[in-house]
C-alpha cells in the first residue's frame, strides 16, 4: 500500500498549515487544563477542511491526514470524529459530533455542549442533538479537553443507516489519527526541552538514557502514525482495532516517560505539554480501550 501524500493531499496540507500557523503561535504561557479557540473552529469549517472525508476521491485518508495534523496543535478542537465519522452519517449531521458507547453514560464526553451531535452506537447506531438538560458540564476536569457527561439521552433519536461495526471501526481510525498527532506534537515539544535545558554543563538530549527512551518514543509516534493511515486507507477492521490498540498502547508508555523528562517542570501548567499528554490520557481508554481493541483485532484478523 503506497501512503504517500498525492497532490491534493499535498495542497490541503500546505493550506492548512497556512491557516493554523497563527494559532500554533499563540502564547502558551498558564493556558490551564484545555486550550479552545472558537476563531479555530469556525475557520475550519468555513475552509471545508472538515468536509474532505464526503469527497470521494478524497475519503477517508485525506481526513485522516486532516485530523493527525490538526491534533498537533495546542488547541483542542474536534476535527475526529466530524472529519471520519460524519460523511457516513450524512451531511446534515452537524459539528462538534460526540461518538458514545451505548450503555457509557457516565464516562466523559469529549466536546459535549448544547448544539452537539451525540452519536450512539449500540445494536444500532443513532444520534440527537444535545440540548443543556441533557448533559451535565465538568469545568474542573483536567483532560485536556472541554468536557461534560451525559445526564440523560431521549427516547426518541435519529436513527442512521449505517453498521454500528463500521460507526465503530471509523471511531478507531479517528482515535488512531488524533493519537498519532498528539504524540507528535509531545515528542516534538519534549525534544525542544531537553535540548535546551542544561544539567552538569551539558544539554540534557546528550546523555545517553534519554536519547534511548526518546529514540523508543520516535518509533512508537511512527508506528501509531504509519498504522493509523493503513486503517484509514485499507478501510479493514482489523487494521482500524490494530491501528486503535497500538495508539493507545503507545500513550500508556510513552506519556510518563515524557513528563519525566521534564522534571519540575512536567508537574506544572507553564509548559504546554500537558495540552498533549492530558488529551492522550483520556483517549487511551476510549471505545472500550485497550482490551476491546485487541479483541476486535483478533476477531477480525482470526474469527
Amino acid at each position: 500500500m503506497d501512503l504517500a501524500l498525492n497532490a491534493d493531499q499535498i495542497a490541503i496540507c500546505d493550506a492548512l498549515d497556512g491557516l493554523t500557523r497563527p494559532f500554533a503561535a499563540v502564547s502558551l504561557h498558564g493556558a490551564g487544563f484545555a486550550l479552545t479557540d472558537p476563531a479555530l473552529d469556525a475557520a475550519l469549517r468555513d475552509g471545508g477542511f472538515l468536509d474532505v472525508g464526503f469527497d470521494p476521491d478524497l475519503g477517508t485518508g485525506t481526513a485522516a491526514i486532516v485530523v493527525e495534523r490538526l491534533a498537533r496543535l495546542p488547541q483542542a478542537t474536534e476535527a475526529a470524529a466530524s472529519a471520519i465519522l460524519r460523511p457516513a452519517l450524512g451531511y446534515d449531521v452537524t459539528g462538534p459530533v460526540c461518538l458514545v458507547e451505548a450503555g457509557d453514560l457516565r464516562r466523559p464526553v469529549r466536546f459535549l455542549a448544547p448544539g452537539a451531535t451525540v452519536v450512539i452506537v449500540g445494536e444500532t447506531v443513532t444520534s440527537f442533538v444535545a440540548t443543556a438538560a441533557d448533559l451535565r458540564p465538568e469545568p474542573a476536569a483536567l483532560y485536556g479537553y472541554p468536557v461534560a457527561t451525559l445526564r440523560q439521552w431521549p427516547e426518541a433519536r435519529r436513527r442512521h443507516d449505517l453498521p454500528p461495526a463500521e460507526a465503530r471501526r471509523l471511531g478507531q481510525v479517528a482515535l488512531a489519527a488524533e493519537s498519532a498527532g498528539l504524540l507528535a506534537a509531545a515528542l516534538d515539544s519534549v525534544c525542544a526541552h531537553v535540548a535546551d535545558r542544561k544539567q552538569f554543563g551539558r544539554p540534557l538530549a546528550t546523555f545517553q538514557a534519554l536519547r534511548h527512551r526518546l529514540a523508543e518514543a520516535q518509533v512508537r509516534t511512527n508506528g501509531v502514525y504509519w498504522l493509523a493511515m493503513r486503517a484509514a486507507h485499507s478501510g479493514d477492521p482489523g487494521d482500524a482495532a490494530l491501528a486503535a490498540l497500538h495508539a493507545q498502547e503507545a500513550a500508556w508508555q510513552v506519556v510518563y516517560d515524557f513528563h519525566q523528562f521534564m522534571g519540575a517542570m512536567g508537574m506544572t501548567l507553564e509548559h504546554p505539554l500537558h495540552l498533549w499528554t492530558y488529551r492522550l490520557k483520556l483517549l487511551a481508554s476510549e471505545l472500550g480501550g485497550r482490551g476491546a481493541h485487541a479483541l476486535a483485532a483478533a476477531e477480525a484478523l482470526w474469527g
